[in-house]
């Protein structure tokens, strides 16, 4: 790894008693964005390599790596966290797995200090939902009824998914992979800053970037009789005070996990409930449309399990449209499944053999992140696999010239 500096610091700025105007005008100079990013990325390195720092060191490393994100939001220089992130990506997995997260988890909350003086924090959430229809959700459908959409917003508390001092906002959109993927970092801060300015206001409040991306759905053009399965997103904004012991995790890993398993349990029972009143907010005809709920997570949580899901769709998709082709009963196919290369690219690799062996039959590849945890993606893929009624799925090393699996183990899942 290069051994790169510290960005320079700009010019000083103390007043110039020879020069009172020229004082006052001069601006420090930004450093270069590609130096920024890489001092992201080695402050990030910093706290992930093994050979860490003491207790102390560390924590200053974690705090000034905040500041840094922080500051880059503000200034709206999506350049330099996009590019870092890019860079920790091709330096170290666990360095890009925690720049990317604290990039996202600061970009989707922000701190404001209310009328009592209280911190408070609003956090950007969404929850990813897949909708099943004949001929395609219709856009002018969505959210037409008052009434429903208050009931929506108020079934949070109601719930158990918020607390009592928690003010829930939805934004009155059902939004699309297209539009989320508009939302750059500094974007949804922006949005964060209006929505709690309105949260707070007991007036009407302009929100120019929360209405710039409530975008028209780009696609989805079916036919009445077609069968249609879209990806869209519920949006909304949390306002809470930052020590609402609601959301305290418990220290102690066994308390910690039935935090989590209550959550999910409430979360549960909320999507079957709520799943009619949801219906009658996005179609004229609720009966006919059917839900399918992602967990709610922070803004870029819930993007990414929604896109994950998604290639995990299509990825069965096509295997399932390789074994069509082979005019081949899935229990008579076993797929093996192991991380390779492909034009220079990582994938999880899929191929189908006969019982009686031979070479594959079929190869499918999945686009594998360089920065994702390649066991829990190669469980995803063999979990998922195991729901298209194959013989067996086993998990490999790698495959030979041939095609042939290196030493190869049935998966068994967890």
């Amino acid at each position: 790894m290069p051994n790169n500096k510290r960005p320079a610091k700009g010019p000083s700025t103390q007043p110039n008693r020879g020069s009172a105007k020229t004082a006052r005008t001069a601006k420090p100079v930004e450093a270069d964005p590609e130096e920024l990013a890489q001092n992201l990325v080695d402050l990030a390195l910093e706290i992930t390599e093994r050979d860490s720092p003491d207790a102390a060191t560390l924590t200053a490393r974690q705090e000034e790596l905040t500041v840094l994100v922080r500051r880059m939001l503000r200034r709206r220089h999506d350049d330099v966290l996009y590019g870092a992130i890019e860079v920790a990506k091709y330096t170290d997995p666990d360095c890009c797995r925690l720049l990317r997260e604290r990039v996202e988890e600061e970009a989707a909350t922000y701190h404001v200090r209310g009328d009592d003086e209280v911190e408070l924090e609003i956090d950007a959430f969404m929850i990813p939902l897949f909708v099943h229809s004949t001929g395609g959700l219709v856009q002018e459908d969505v959210f037409r009824d008052d009434a429903d959409f208050e009931a929506l917003m108020d079934s949070f508390r109601q719930s158990g998914l918020a607390s009592a001092a928690t003010r829930i906002v939805l934004v009155r959109h059902l939004y699309d992979l297209d539009a989320v993927d508009r939302i750059r970092y500094s974007d949804l801060q922006e949005m964060l800053r209006e929505a709690g300015q309105a949260m707070r206001s007991r007036k009407l409040v302009a929100t120019p970037a929360i209405a710039a991306s409530m975008r028209p759905w780009i696609g989805g053009d079916y036919e009445p009789e077609d069968e249609a399965m879209e990806l869209r997103f519920l949006f909304g904004f949390a306002l809470k005070p930052v020590d609402d012991a609601f959301y305290k995790v418990p220290s102690g890993e066994a308390a910690s996990d039935a935090y989590f398993e209550g959550r999910m349990a409430r979360y549960r029972m909320w999507a079957g409930s709520v799943s009619p009143l949801l219906q009658r907010c996005l179609s004229r005809h609720p009966a006919e449309i059917e839900l399918n709920f992602l967990y709610q997570d922070l803004f870029y949580g819930a993007k990414e399990q929604g896109v994950g899901e998604l290639s995990m769709l299509a990825t069965l998709a096509e295997v399932n449209q390789k074994l069509d082709e082979q005019q081949r009963a899935p229990d008579r196919i076993k797929a093996v499944v192991a991380p390779v290369e492909a034009n220079g690219e990582p994938v999880l690799r899929i191929n189908l053999y006969r019982l009686d062996g031979g070479a594959p039959i079929a190869t499918v590849d999945k686009p594998l992140d360089l920065a994702a945890h390649l066991e829990a993606e190669l469980e995803d893929l063999c979990d998922a696999l195991g729901t298209v009624g194959l013989d067996g799925v086993l998990l490999a090393r790698g495959f030979d010239a041939a095609g042939e699996p290196e030493d190869a183990e049935p998966y068994l899942s967890a």
